[in-house]
């Protein structure tokens, strides 16, 4: 039996933002993603988003139709971007009576002790109230190689370290792990020995691919958290998910 109430951290790629035809971002989708989170608090869980999608946010607004490949112009549209995404999530949460808090972070705010340790602070004080969901991203306008965390597969999991989650779900654009036949493994005990299942595609938005996702995983399963990787196009089961049901890969740490 799941206890009453679990601390989770979801994270959305762009994958699953980005509309299906790869040209901007899916309306529907993020009404959908802010519905089931709004439904995972209605239950009496805590949840944390780490969200992608101001780099292709930004890049829709600049007309842009496959991410760029410079530093300068992905900062540019993670800048614009970055306001963009967090008009669509404030608007869409106030229907459910919820506010939402922006957090950009980079590699220094999740390592060095003062840094972290008044991150740690904020997430608390911030859960504290019943009504905000905090949405953190990669501060992707100003962070130099030196300071990125990586992918928010990555960030995902150390965030989710560092605010003591229990259960971290990462939602991509498949089922969750397939095997060599295409079907869904439901659960991994042994992250090392389903390295050859991963492919290496990502889409066209994206930054991580299932090599990162299981890399982001046994990050978090290490520090005594699940891992859920599942389908985002299906955002209808993310409290099931949560509650320990629902259809995904499952990884328990030991």
């Amino acid at each position: 039996m799941q206890p009453k109430s679990r601390r989770v951290v979801v994270k959305f790629g762009s994958g699953i933002l980005a509309h299906p035809s790869g040209l901007g971002l899916d309306e529907g989708q993020f009404e959908q993603l802010a519905y089931a989170v709004a439904g995972v608090r209605s239950a009496g869980h805590e949840v944390i988003v780490v969200s992608s999608g101001a780099v292709a946010a930004g890049g829709m607004a600049f007309g842009m139709v496959r991410r760029p490949e410079d530093t300068a112009t992905l900062q540019a549209c993670a800048a614009v971007g970055q306001t963009r995404l967090m008009q669509r999530y404030e608007s869409l949460f106030s229907r459910h009576g919820l506010l939402v808090a922006q957090l950009l972070l980079t590699n220094e705010d999740l390592h060095q002790p003062v840094r972290r340790e008044n991150l740690t602070n904020t997430l608390e004080r911030l859960l504290a109230f019943k009504n905000v969901v905090p949405i953190i991203n990669e501060n992707d306008s100003v962070a130099t190689e030196e300071l990125k965390v990586g992918d928010n597969d990555r960030l995902s999991a150390g965030v989710a370290r560092l605010a003591a989650a229990d259960v971290l779900i990462l939602l991509t654009s498949v089922d969750g792990l397939l095997d060599a036949d295409g079907r869904l493994i439901p659960e991994i005990n042994d992250i090392a020995a389903v390295g050859a299942h991963v492919r290496p595609e990502k889409g066209v938005h994206s930054t991580g691919g299932m090599a990162s996702k299981l890399g982001s995983a046994a990050e978090a399963v290490a520090g005594g958290i699940e891992v859920v990787i599942a389908n985002g196009r299906q955002p209808s089961q993310l409290l099931a998910l949560v509650e320990g049901g629902g259809t995904g890969t499952r990884l328990r740490p030991a």
